[in-house]
């Protein structure tokens, strides 16, 4: 199949596979809290991890792996448990759209930090999408005035998390397989994960005795595996086969599938709700689209 088609191919299964998760994770606190399900979700995804990318993490230096276990806590670790947090209280839909701020955060994290030159178009970009995200906060917490919404803090402090670990791996890790990343990070947090399901009460009676707690688990292991282990290898391939500009284009598509998953089980999205995230989109767009514009200046001739 040539390389154009097969990359849209990617991107789609990307999209639909990352976009489902969040649907999962608020089906899967149906039977478990939040705790257990951050636990189950990272046990889960260390076990495919660590089969498939087992002789990656062979080749890891002792240097290397102290940058595994940042890279593991930051970009793994605390986001798995803030989302599960995070829906608790607040739609699957909306998390989903919140967490398309995420290359924003990766900017300012990156501005202030490592001195990325922050241009004007980054400042609008930056500037929109944070307005954007305040208003669609606000238009949920008053469309749902059940719902704790200073918990969407959750996913504003879990997509920093992701910024700072993106920030942290493009510039001291890139010599690094992503497998061996993915494989390496998964196996640090293996035993943090079986303590605090050891500790958050969990019991294996309740899988028999209760239905709902088995069907979570259910969605969970996919969560895991799917969500986790299988998107990481598809989304590799679309970086090898791919320009990074194309894929940055699933920070998109991904609040698309989740906010349909999200209004078929009957969540409630507003005009309001939308126009919010069309200003989020915009903000991330302006952000990616500078960033293609620098790479073509980059790569003419002097």
């Amino acid at each position: 199949m040539p390389i154009k088609n097969l990359k849209w191919i990617y991107l789609i299964l990307l999209s639909i596979v990352w976009g489902s998760s969040f649907i999962l994770i608020k089906k899967g606190l149906i039977g478990l809290d939040a705790l257990q399900l951050g636990s189950f979700r990272i046990i889960f995804a260390a076990v495919f991890l660590i089969i498939v990318g087992f002789k990656s993490m062979l080749k890891l230096t002792r240097q290397q792996w102290k940058l595994i276990v940042i890279s593991g806590f930051l970009g793994s670790f605390f986001p798995v448990y803030l989302f599960a947090y995070a829906e608790t209280e607040i739609d699957s839909a909306i998390a989903s759209i919140l967490n398309a701020t995420t290359p924003l955060m990766t900017l300012i994290f990156g501005v202030i930090f490592f001195k990325i030159v922050f241009t004007q178009n980054k400042l609008i970009g930056v500037a929109l999408g944070l307005i954007g995200a305040l208003a669609l906060i606000f238009a949920g917490a008053k469309v749902n005035p059940d719902q704790n919404y200073f918990y969407s803090g959750l996913v504003v402090l879990a997509a920093f998390c992701y910024a700072v670990n993106v920030n942290i791996i493009k510039r001291y890790m890139h010599d690094i397989s992503a497998l061996g990343i993915a494989a390496g990070n998964f196996l640090v947090l293996l035993i943090p994960a079986l303590l605090i399901l050891y500790f958050s009460g969990f019991s294996m009676d309740s899988i028999a005795a209760n239905p709902e707690v088995s069907l979570s688990l259910i969605y969970v292991l996919i969560l895991g595996v799917v969500g986790t282990g299988i998107a990481l290898i598809i989304f590799n391939k679309l970086i090898q086969i791919s320009d990074p500009v194309f894929s940055s284009s699933v920070t998109y598509t991904i609040p698309v599938v989740g906010l349909a998953w999200g209004i078929l089980d009957g969540e409630v999205f507003t005009w309001q709700q939308l126009i919010a995230t069309l200003v989020i989109l915009l903000g991330v767009f302006i952000v990616n689209r500078n960033k293609k514009l620098s790479s073509k200046v980059k790569k003419e001739p002097v």
